[in-house]
């Protein structure tokens, strides 16, 4: 009998050593790996028939006319990355603000930090800002940057998203100013628009691999997209419910991958 008993003993001892055993290993494999990130960086370059643009340089644009920039801002909001399965890649939102100033070179290169590894074949972004931050709601981390360059309007806390400003001759006048201020009028017209643009191959994200791509925005397609504009029919864009929509609709073709 107290040999019966010891068997019993240490049959339940191994027991219960492989159930502590099992345990042990299933809580490891519910162990949570943190995901691999690495960073992307979008590059933008304001062109001119493919060449980089050039401030107060002399452009010829539709129309007959002529026109030097001796300022172009505008604003990057809402990043997003799609892999090649379609899935998305939102960049996050307070993060996702960037003010791109052609007078300064550095404003133009965007590093996305802390992207989830994978093979990303596209991209989309939103140009201003959309109405459910309009004005100034959850982006106050961007106000500064907006207030300092002039990318708010003085007398309504809002977003200007494009600032264009500069001189154009045209039939009836020489080296007269332009100013083309576009944004989105309250509630009541949104101006804010939408970039989708796929890659020319797939880019790897990963520890070891940070790639960059190269975003051309031709400034002449703010003139002849889908709409002609002409500067000496009007050439103070602000407030302007039937102008500046034409504007936000051109400027959606303007915006293209580089080849280099």
């Amino acid at each position: 009998m107290e040999n019966i008993q010891k068997l019993c003993f240490v049959l339940l001892l191994v027991v219960s050593l492989a159930c502590t055993s099992d345990e042990t290993v299933n809580t490891n494999d519910n162990e949570t790996e943190e995901p691999v990130v690495g960073n992307f960086v979008v590059n933008f370059d304001n062109v001119i028939a493919e060449q980089g643009l050039s401030l107060q340089q002399m452009y010829d644009k539709v129309g007959g006319e002529t026109i030097s920039i001796n300022e172009l801002k505008y604003i990057i909001s809402n990043i997003v990355l799609i892999d090649e399965n379609g899935n998305e890649f939102v960049y996050p939102q307070e993060d996702s603000y960037f003010l791109i100033n052609e007078a300064v070179s550095s404003s133009q290169r965007l590093t996305l930090q802390d992207v989830n590894a994978n093979n990303y074949t596209g991209i989309r972004f939103g140009i201003g800002v959309d109405q459910s931050h309009y004005p100034l709601n959850g982006v106050q981390n961007f106000v500064p940057t907006a207030e300092e360059n002039n990318m708010l309007w003085s007398w309504s806390a809002g977003y200007i998203f494009m600032r264009i400003e500069g001189l154009y001759s045209s039939s009836q006048s020489t080296d007269s100013p332009f100013r083309l201020h576009i944004g989105s009028h309250g509630q009541n017209l949104d101006n804010y628009k939408e970039v989708s643009l796929d890659f020319l191959q797939p880019l790897a994200v990963s520890e070891t691999e940070n790639p960059e791509i190269n975003i051309n925005f031709d400034v002449l397609k703010l003139f002849s997209g889908q709409h002609e504009i002409l500067l000496e029919d009007k050439d103070d864009i602000q407030i302007d419910p039937e102008n500046a929509p034409k504007i936000t609709e051109n400027y959606l073709g303007a915006f293209e991958i580089a080849l280099n």
